[in-house]
């Protein structure tokens, strides 16, 4: 049974910094595109970043320059390094991994950028 467990949300001043991780169990060693979301209080989920198997990486465009996403190594194991914080980047964010075209999910985790 896949599973991804996420963790590192919480809050956060604006202009400053977290890093979420997603660790993914319960899957074969093959590496799989990987990828955060989020969602925030009563809007549609969004794309924030994704990996490919290739490591070929891809950013929505309000967030590029501030937040990185990586995995490590060979192990499907994904991270977001999200600097210069704002506002508008409050939501609950999701982790994603793709195996043969089927989506699955973890929990979520939240983040909260107010002063």
């Amino acid at each position: 049974q896949v599973q991804l467990v996420e963790s590192g949300g919480g809050l956060v001043q604006p202009g400053g910094s977290l890093r979420l991780s997603c660790a993914a169990s319960g899957i074969s060693r093959s590496i799989h595109p990987m990828g955060w979301y989020r969602q925030a209080l009563g809007k549609q989920r969004e794309l924030v970043a994704a990996i490919t198997d290739g490591g070929r990486t891809m950013y929505a465009d309000s967030v590029k320059g501030r937040f990185t996403i990586s995995r490590d190594g060979a192990k499907n194991t994904v991270y977001v390094q999200m600097n210069s914080l704002k506002p508008e980047d409050t939501a609950r964010y999701y982790c994603n991994i793709r195996i043969d075209l089927l989506d699955f999910w973890g929990q979520g985790t939240q983040v909260t950028v107010s002063s």
